[in-house]
């Protein structure tokens, strides 16, 4: 089964229609989800508590007819709480494996910096290679998968800051920030006895976003705009704000969803706008700032909205470039 990209798109709009039915106003931001889904991979979201990042994940899963699961990130949460574990049974005098909730379509890793590093690390293997390994065998995980995380940016007591390595595994970084005065105001006339999470239903099968995925990694990225793509990585690295750059997997990430978008929009072709619009949540948790440009106010986002408007002038943004 293969998509064209009107279908590509027709799918991205009722996954962001369904999903809209729970997150009220942030359309854009559930268009992010939706790309990072369609683009194979990860989504962080880094937001402060109640502002909807375990509904997003939930409303997808939904929305897709996929298995979810929930992980709540402790201190004393041990690596096999999340992948499984070999339990002896005394009756067959054998191992059997029970699976963790890492075997799931979408596995929500809830204030995931409040788990401890070795904990932490048992979701590498899982979200790199799409499989995990228990007592020597490897074991492949459900197609599609995706981890969706969240932390509290401004709570930072009894946490374990993500390291570098780990950061670089997920595809985009995300917020959802809080929604208008008559937004709110909707959700708390709307939401009584029930929540609208319990009325969302699928709107595409899981062969579906298979397809999906399939012909966004077959669509064609060009020279001038993969040109692109390395000219923002390697501004990175000549930046003086900027103590660690994007790494090529940064380039890698952001030509993967540069094709999500392109097709999201019913194209078979990137253009300079699809790299752009995705240049913050692709790169700016990977890069790290001097002490002296935090010091001057600089944060990851800002320095590459100055790299992005500093190469905007000599791109053109036509289909034939």
């Amino acid at each position: 089964m293969t998509m064209n990209p009107n279908e590509v798109r027709s799918l991205a709009e009722r996954l962001i229609g369904s999903m809209a039915t729970v997150i009220v106003g942030k359309d854009d931001q559930l268009a992010t989800a939706v790309a990072c889904l369609l683009a194979r991979g990860h989504l962080l979201l880094e937001d402060l508590p109640g502002t909807g990042k375990t509904m997003l994940a939930r409303s997808l899963a939904r929305s897709i007819d996929g298995a979810f699961r929930r992980v709540q990130a402790t201190p004393d949460l041990l690596p096999n709480d999340v992948t499984g574990v070999n339990v002896f049974d005394p009756r067959s005098t054998e191992f059997a494996f029970r699976p963790g909730p890492v075997f799931s379509n979408v596995l929500l890793a809830d204030e995931i910096n409040r788990a401890t590093p070795r904990t932490q690390s048992a979701l590498l293997e899982a979200m790199a290679e799409r499989q995990v390994t228990i007592d020597g065998e490897s074991r492949p995980l459900a197609d599609p998968f995706m981890v969706i995380a969240t932390q509290n940016p401004v709570e930072f007591e009894g946490t374990f800051p993500l390291p570098e390595a780990q950061l670089d595994r997920f595809l985009m970084t995300l917020r959802l920030g809080y929604p208008t005065a008559a937004e709110e105001a909707g959700l708390v006339r709307t939401i009584t006895a029930t929540h609208p999470i319990e009325h969302v239903e699928p709107v595409a099968t899981l062969a579906e976003v298979g397809a999906a995925r399939a012909a966004v990694a077959e669509t064609v990225i060009g020279q001038e705009m993969s040109d692109l793509v390395i000219e923002i990585t390697a501004s990175t690295r000549r930046n003086p704000s900027v103590a660690l750059p994007a790494s090529p997997r940064a380039s890698l990430a952001l030509a993967a969803v540069a094709r999500a978008s392109a097709m999201m929009d019913g194209r078979d072709f990137v253009t300079p706008s699809d790299v752009k619009r995705f240049v913050v949540p692709v790169l700016a948790h990977r890069l790290a700032l001097t002490a002296d440009a935090r010091l001057r106010g600089h944060t990851p986002a800002s320095v590459l909205t100055e790299i992005v408007d500093g190469l905007s002038m000599g791109v053109r943004d036509a289909a034939g470039d």
